[in-house]
């Protein structure tokens, strides 16, 4: 059974990143294609996949670059997996790991392996998200992980330098997340947007999570 959301497939070699999209295919999911590390982070920020298959080397921005960015923007509403056919140590594979990816895989793989790890990396990152969204719906399933967590913090009175502190990204992509939340929410100021989340009691759950930590 497919996801909603197509899966992205980055790798610089056409022939392996067709196999591995026509394998995804047959088995029911839509797949999108990029060859180098800005179209992978384009198409993800157009079309914003469950899943980003990851070629370690790809031209321009690398492989761990697009994680480190997506893993910025959308937190956990987007599962990486890492393929490579060169980087192969197990220093490779931590590093990987270390970066925000969910899982690595050493080309040449099996093709029911590389199915079984797609479908356990949607699963996880499908779990994650209907756990996240309980309570508040409507205001959930619009929005990713990431600016959830942006707009909780807002409503709990932190302010932008504050938040990028605490999410441990930089002020602009903070800024970023808020200029893409306020048009999903219909508001036109951070005002209104803070109002709204407390209206969905964003602001106690981000509470409650502050006092748990």
């Amino acid at each position: 059974m497919g996801t909603t959301q197509p899966i992205l497939v980055a790798d610089g070699h056409r022939a392996t990143r067709r196999a591995i999209a026509a394998l995804l295919r047959r088995i029911g999911y839509e797949t999108i294609e990029a060859k180098t590390g800005p179209e992978a982070l384009d198409l993800a920020t157009r079309l914003q996949p469950a899943l980003v298959i990851l070629e370690v080397n790809l031209d321009e921005v690398s492989g761990y670059e697009v994680c480190r960015e997506l893993r910025d923007a959308y937190g956990g509403d987007i599962s990486v997996i890492f393929i490579s056919g060169q980087r192969t140590t197990p220093p490779d594979r931590v590093a990987g790991l270390l970066v925000g990816a969910d899982d690595y895989i050493v080309k040449p793989f099996d093709s029911d392996e590389l199915v079984a790890r797609a479908r356990a990396a949607l699963r996880r990152v499908h779990a994650a998200n209907g756990n996240s969204k309980k309570g508040t719906p409507s205001l959930w399933a619009i929005l990713t992980m990431r600016e959830r967590e942006v707009l909780q913090l807002l409503a709990s009175g932190l302010g932008q330098t504050d938040i990028a502190m605490r999410l441990v990204i930089s002020p602009k992509t903070v800024s970023g997340h808020i200029q893409r939340i306020l048009p999903k929410l219909g508001v036109h100021s951070r005002a209104q947007a803070v109002a709204l989340a407390h209206q969905h009691r964003l602001g106690d759950v981000e509470a409650h999570s502050l006092s748990a930590a």
